[in-house]
């Protein structure tokens, strides 16, 4: 249970005064549902409205606050022109105006009979000076409400930044004197403030350069760290403490896959293998990640793990994100494993009849000892006799409580979890805190590299005419768009334009269907499709079916969005077009050439962009034709964007901090981890007067599912 000393900041956000239903949903979309997620939303920079000069001597665009004297008002002749004010000190005269004026307030406002004080941006305009819709008009004796510095909020509209602020004052008086929950001499070595008053710190002036200001700052990007880092600790701990088996075989089935591959495995797959061997042999639970580039060969080592857990006498399983890539495993493993006489069984959520059962029977009983599967694996229906090892490919994309799901199908279950997501090893600690680390760094033999090209939009019909060659040699290709549809305040082309467009410019049916042959035999019952689409809103089956035909070769040339980032394996797909390359970050890019360059022909990416191009998107375009490495690209990728702006925040398996800057807090996470680690080494079920206190940091940031796996206490 949520301790009561947070339960204020845990309210509704519309408990707060001035918000209520009306803007509840505004603040909702802006911050998130609590009282807390205000105290979260920090300010981006500061208005400075000290400034105030007499007019003659006044700075162009520049913010500043004026005592005026109100000389005449000049209502507008039609409602669509602005109405003007004129105002003056004791050197110059300032024209204020206003747009779509109603009622008489501004008479009010401005009264002819004393002097306002007016806040706003002064400028230049046609030889004088004017002030557009000032932020503040007072009269003197209320000058002091006007902040000297003030805050400059994230907006969203139909919220105004004065509305905001005032909010965020409501919650700050919300916020109950908490414990401390840090050590007293990293709070006196680092001077940070305690939590109320770094909070009121950074939101009254978050821009200053004194020390308490920069303190309170790392202070709270500290306590997200921490939350992030001590609960990563404990979800570890937990899984290891839950109990292990030993899972040492006796190697004979991986000999036999070993000496029946087509291909000699890479130092770093071997070293791989090693690594989870050991893991697997020892008493504990193994909790690991193997974490490899685009084609680097992380299912073969993953087949090691499970022929394994196979020797041990247990059963394995391999999940993963979507239907059509659990048949393509399939598929894959069944034709490795015919030297060894091994069957994997196939799970999905959507296959019913006779044939699942008979593979839940077999799982059931003991007599099935390897199956692939989506998230149907850790549905109630599905029981494994002995299940040992839990392998899960693209892990983002399941979060830590479907692994412990899947684990909890066994008495203590191994875990490899498994990424293609490049993560720059300075931000590993936040994405697989949790977790041991692997790292494929190096290609499989005979892997050709990627012909990578800059190529204008300007040359898109030369583009269209190199396709239709390489479609006529029997090459299949992808062309990635950035968006599904023509909206009005975009320029970029979409996916359905362009696949209409492509359409209509390649000819149908390229390849003769003489001596084609379906899979399974059948003769092909329809005509080579040469261009189809897919995006993210379709729905999964009709995605699966385009996805399918397309890896049967039934399709030439899929338009589509970035769905096919991590999609299906299509050997003979052989060039990758990115449509406004510019406007992808490098490691999307990275992922997406990685779809290409699978197969034995030579392949090609081609990068279109629409120039003029940024310094940044040139420095982005230009490391991708330098290399193919993804960690030094996913390490680039961090310094030009940001972990924010990283693959998307949510696709990269990164967690989302809204206090911590992970570029400029580097040493904050280090220390986090540390201070995690001998935190629990301390303290193994925080119950001290200082665990206690962890307890509400950990609630406080919402790891409510960290803190129910301690004891009572």
């Amino acid at each position: 249970m949520r301790p009561d000393i947070l339960f204020p900041l845990f309210a509704d956000i519309t408990s707060l005064k001035g918000v209520g239903p009306r803007m509840g949903p505004l603040y909702k979309r802006l911050c998130g549902p609590h009282v807390v997620d205000m105290l979260w939303h920090l300010p981006t920079g500061l208005i400075d409205r000290r400034y105030s000069p007499q007019l003659k001597y006044a700075d162009n665009d520049r913010v500043a606050t004026l005592t005026l004297k109100i000389a005449e008002h000049a209502p507008p002749r039609r409602p669509s022109l602005p109405y003007r004010i004129i105002g003056y000190d004791d050197t110059d005269q300032v024209t204020i105006t206003y747009f779509n004026v109603k009622g008489d307030y501004l008479g009010k406002m401005y009264p002819t009979d004393r002097p306002v004080v007016v806040s706003g941006l002064l400028e230049r305009y046609q030889g004088g000076w004017r002030m557009s819709h000032p932020d503040y008009v007072l009269p003197p004796e209320r000058a002091a409400e006007i902040p000297p510095l003030e805050p400059i909020y994230p907006l969203t509209a139909g919220l105004t930044g004065k509305f905001v602020r005032k909010t965020v004052q409501t919650a700050l008086a919300k916020l109950p004197d908490l414990p401390e929950w840090h050590d007293p001499h990293l709070l006196h070595r680092e001077k940070w403030p305690d939590l109320k008053t770094a909070l009121t710190s950074v939101h009254e002036n978050p821009l200053s350069d004194t020390g308490e200001e920069n303190a309170a700052r790392r202070r709270l990007a500290y306590d997200e760290l921490l939350a992030d880092q001590l609960a990563l600790a404990v979800i570890r701990r937990h899984h290891r403490a839950a109990g292990g088996h030993s899972l040492a075989g006796d190697g004979a089935l991986q000999k036999q896959l070993d000496e029946s591959l087509p291909f000699a495995l890479t130092p770093g797959q071997r070293v791989a293998i090693a690594e989870i061997s050991a893991d697997m042999a020892a008493p504990k639970r193994m909790l690991r990640l193997l974490q490899g580039d685009v084609g680097s060969g992380k299912t073969i080592v993953a087949l090691f793990a499970m022929l394994q857990a196979v020797e041990a006498g247990k059963q394995a399983a391999l999940m993963v994100p979507t239907e059509i890539l659990a048949k393509q495993h399939h598929a894959k493993l069944n034709q490795f494993l015919k030297p060894p006489g091994l069957e994997v069984g196939l799970v999905l959520g959507k296959s019913r009849g006779a044939g699942r059962q008979t593979t839940l029977d077999a799982l059931a009983d003991g007599t099935l000892k390897l199956v692939v599967g989506t998230h149907a694996l850790f549905q109630e229906g599905v029981q494994f006799q002995n299940l040992g090892l839990a392998v899960m490919d693209e892990q983002h994309r399941f979060g830590v409580q479907q692994r412990l799901q899947l684990a909890d199908k066994g008495s203590g279950v191994d875990i490899l979890a498994m990424t293609a997501t490049p993560i720059p090893r300075t931000l590993t600690l936040t994405a697989y805190g949790d977790m041991d680390v692997s790292r494929l760094a190096d290609k499989p033999a005979g892997h050709q590299p990627i012909d990578t090209r800059l190529i204008d939009m300007v040359r898109l019909d030369e583009v269209i005419e190199g396709l239709k060659r390489q479609i006529a040699q029997g090459a299949q290709a992808y062309w990635v768009c950035p968006l599904v549809e023509e909206s009005e305040d975009s320029d970029l082309a979409a996916a359905t334009v362009r696949a209409d467009m492509l359409s209509e410019r390649l000819p149908k049916n390229p390849l003769p269907l003489v001596g084609r042959v379906r899979e399974g035999g059948a003769p092909p019952t329809e005509a080579v499709t040469t261009v189809s689409l897919v995006h993210g809103r379709m729905n999964s089956d009709d995605k699966d079916r385009v996805m399918a035909a397309f890896a049967a070769g039934d399709i030439k040339i899929l338009v589509a969005t970035t769905v096919i980032e991590v999609g299906v394996d299509v050997p003979n797909a052989s060039v990758m077009i990115i449509e406004h390359a510019e406007r992808f970050g490098l490691a999307q890019l990275h992922q997406l050439r990685g779809r290409v360059g699978r197969g034995s022909a030579k392949s090609t990416c081609l990068l279109l962009y629409q120039g003029p191009l940024s310094i940044a998107s040139k420095d982005r375009l230009k490391m991708m034709r330098e290399t193919e490495d993804g960690f030094r690209i996913a390490e680039e990728d961090l310094r030009l964007r940001g972990p924010g702006e990283l693959l998307g925040t949510r696709q990269s398996g990164l967690p989302e901090f809204r206090l911590a800057d992970l570029l400029r807090h580097q040493d904050l996470l280090a220390m986090a981890h540390d201070d995690a680690q001998l935190i629990l080494a301390r303290d193994e079920d925080l119950t001290s007067e200082r665990g206690q206190a962890l307890r509400i940091l950990l609630y406080l940031f919402e790891k409510d599912a960290a803190v129910r796996l301690f004891r009572s206490g």
